[in-house]
């Protein structure tokens, strides 16, 4: 069963000379939280159109108005595994 996480990230990083805030890059919703980055899950759906009209809800409201470009989801099969191998932790500033 395919299932879509639906994610919105309120930024708080700075970017650039200029300082501004990075919401979008070339491979989609930016998000950096070791920088502040809230990553927020808004909801688990079973198909796109769903998740489609959750973010037309959320728009509306408070803080995701704020940032209504920064929706994330993608497909998932239901049962798999997520980092199978670990992860390591990267010290700040490396």
């Amino acid at each position: 069963m395919i299932v879509y996480p639906l994610w919105h990230v309120g930024h708080h990083n700075e970017a650039g000379d200029g300082g501004s805030t990075v919401h979008v890059d070339a491979s989609g919703v930016f998000c950096d939280e070791s920088d502040g980055d809230d990553v927020k899950l808004l909801g688990i759906y079973s198909t796109v159109e769903r998740v489609e009209e959750r973010i037309r809800q959320a728009r509306l409201l408070p803080g995701f108005r704020d940032e209504p470009e920064c929706f994330y989801f993608d497909a998932r099969d239901l049962d798999e595994d997520a980092w199978a191998e670990g992860f390591v932790r990267v010290p700040p500033g490396e």
